[in-house]
């Protein structure tokens, strides 16, 4: 199957899903914009992106990728990362199709695949190349399931499977494929991020980190870096600027409480890593916010 055979019923996912009349299949995500947009700093969770139209551009650390149409992307780690539509218009918007990834479902597949971890310098957490048609026809049938609930309730499980293991066995699965054995450095790496993730408002000791992946802390900084392309204090200090960010957007919180909450001592402090990070001061994020009626 060819991609542009996914931008109808894509589509059509999408518009049902938004007059709530669909069946939203669990893991799916079609997303769709008319117009480029300006850099977004969010988190990824794991999931490949399939872009059908326009173009996307991706950044994390010394990592960049720009996602044309017919082109896949796997995020294998949680990653707070910068995106920007760098290409859509009304006749032509950008389209994609996201599948929520699973690290148990990766790791269910171990022993029918086996050990086939690609430990090279090369891999990183974002990885992107041309579809393959194995799975495009796969996210494909997925997308087809919306059809009907019972197909959906029966053939869902199966199918979301079959789309982890084409990824693995795909020429950009390289990370994933490190995923499946639970002692190879990208596992290390994820119970780490899993670790900063829980408590990034606290302060970081990669002592701690480093023990956490059964690691030395040097061979800990090194191989954090080259699965995410930053440091684990960068990594941090990144998701703490989104959170303080989505609680000055709230509108209940003031510039100090929002530092106080994402786990900064000082607001001057905050204050100069929120500029630096969003090219804005906190102060004119929480002005913007309209005052409740």
């Amino acid at each position: 199957m060819q991609y542009t055979g996914l931008i109808a019923p894509a589509r059509a996912y999408m518009n049902r899903n938004k007059l709530s009349t669909g069946l939203a299949l669990p893991n799916l995500t079609v997303l769709q914009a008319t117009e480029v947009s300006e850099f977004n700093a969010v988190v990824y969770k794991p999931v490949v992106c399939l872009v059908l139209q326009g173009a996307k551009e991706t950044t994390i650390g010394d990592q960049s990728v720009t996602l044309q149409a017919g082109s896949a992307l796997i995020v294998s780690h949680d990653l707070p990362v910068e995106s920007k539509i760098v290409s859509a218009s009304p006749d032509e918007p950008y389209l994609a199709v996201i599948v929520s990834l699973e690290h148990g479902v990766l790791r269910s597949l171990y022993e029918q695949i086996g050990s086939v971890s690609d430990e090279l310098p090369s891999l990183r957490s974002l990885s992107a190349g041309p579809a393959n048609a194995a799975v495009i026809e796969t996210i494909g049938r997925y997308l087809a399931l919306a059809d009907s609930s019972l197909e959906a309730e029966v053939l869902g499980p199966s199918v979301l499977r079959e789309i982890h293991f084409r990824l693995l066995m795909s020429p950009i699965g390289g990370m994933l494929r490190s995923l499946l054995s639970i002692d190879s450095h990208a596992s290390r790496v994820a119970r780490a991020i899993l670790h900063i993730k829980r408590d990034f408002h606290r302060n970081l000791s990669i002592p701690e980190l480093a023990q956490l992946a059964g690691m030395s802390q040097s061979s800990f900084h090194g191989h954090f870096k080259q699965v995410t392309g930053t440091t684990p204090l960068q990594y941090q200090k990144d998701l703490r600027m989104i959170a303080a960010r989505d609680l000055l957007r709230a509108g209940h919180h003031s510039v100090a409480s929002a530092s106080f909450e994402v786990g900064y001592e000082s607001p001057t402090h905050f204050a100069g890593d929120y500029q630096r990070k969003f090219g804005m001061a906190p102060s004119k994020e929480r002005s913007a916010v309209p005052e409740p009626a």
